[in-house]
């Protein structure tokens, strides 16, 4: 579970992070998690766009893709989804306490 002083640095990390995934018609399925974690893995901090056509609306993809992956939700602003998990090999980031 993230504080409030670890969300608000990750969200200014990610200010400049362009969405790599994004999540349309079909909305959450089992491979588009299995990518996730994978990049998740890869890069800790990722962004994920609710494309408009996604009938799904875009807390609850959102919460499916926290539950999924085991990731933290940092942020849910306009149609973009902001997500944190730390790797396990790869740690890039130093949260603040």
């Amino acid at each position: 579970m993230l504080t409030g002083k670890q969300k608000r640095f990750l969200r200014s990390e990610a200010h400049h992070l362009n969405p790599i995934f994004q999540v349309g018609k079909g909305g959450v399925n089992e491979n588009m998690i299995q990518q996730l974690t994978d990049v998740l893995e890869a890069r800790e901090l990722i962004k994920v766009s609710v494309l408009q056509n996604c009938e799904e609306d875009k807390n609850v993809v959102a919460e499916e893709i926290v539950n999924g992956t085991g990731a933290d939700l940092v942020q849910v602003i306009g149609s973009t989804i902001v997500l944190y998990k730390e790797s396990k090999e790869n740690k890039q980031m130093k949260l603040p306490n």
